[in-house]
């Protein structure tokens, strides 16, 4: 009797070719902080940040200012930092980790720009004198809200999702290799063929499924 060489079994693609566990976490992770973050800064920029008095006619009016109005750079940022979040999965290697370090420093500059304006009284002195049409009026009685460090935390989630683009994107799956193969005409399958119905299995479809 002769001897009698094992065949190897073809194994599915999926089982080849998986996302690593940590990777499949870590851009869970980065999806969430990096939604969310952006989320939290555009809502708490449209929030009062600073609030006060201003004189007019002998009498004081209460003045206010949101944070958009404080200034624009978080909300902006926000923006630039959400389309990098779904940029990073639509490029490779050295594109991926370039939009990841905007994605990183968008979140640093938007947590930078609302501390700052976490003590800005120009926009409520603006404010005040355009109320009582004096140029050189300022605001009394400066408070300012929680909102922008509400905005700053929001932030930071976002450079953390760019952290985490930057350390663990490299195991990340890519739109453009499922974008390209989705693109491709199926390869024709031969019921009868053993090698054929593996392929197809490989491929993820049933082959035993009429046209």
């Amino acid at each position: 009797m002769g001897d009698v060489s094992a065949v190897p079994v073809p194994q599915p693609r999926a089982a080849r070719a998986a996302v690593p566990t940590g990777g499949r976490r870590s851009l869970a992770a980065a999806l969430l902080l990096g939604a969310l973050g952006a989320t939290v800064v555009l809502l708490s920029a449209g929030q009062i940040w600073a609030e006060g008095t201003a004189s007019v006619g002998g009498g004081s009016v209460p003045v206010e200012a949101d944070g958009s109005t404080v200034t624009g750079v978080p909300t902006a940022l926000a923006i630039v930092g959400l389309a990098a979040l779904f940029a990073v999965f639509a490029v490779r290697r050295t594109g991926r980790t370039l939009v990841a370090a905007l994605l990183a420093l968008s979140g640093a500059g938007a947590a930078l720009a609302a501390v700052l304006g976490a003590s800005d009284s120009a926009a409520l002195d603006a404010e005040a004198a355009r109320i009582s049409g004096d140029t050189a009026a300022a605001v009394a009685g400066l408070t300012h809200t929680v909102w922008p460090y509400v905005t700053a935390a929001g932030a930071l989630l976002i450079l953390l999702a760019g952290l985490f683009a930057l350390r663990f994107g490299k195991d990340w799956p890519a739109m453009g290799g499922r974008y390209e193969r989705s693109g491709r005409k199926a390869p024709t399958t031969d019921p009868d063929r053993p090698e054929d119905l593996w392929k197809a299995l490989d491929r993820g479809e049933d082959p035993t499924r009429g046209e």
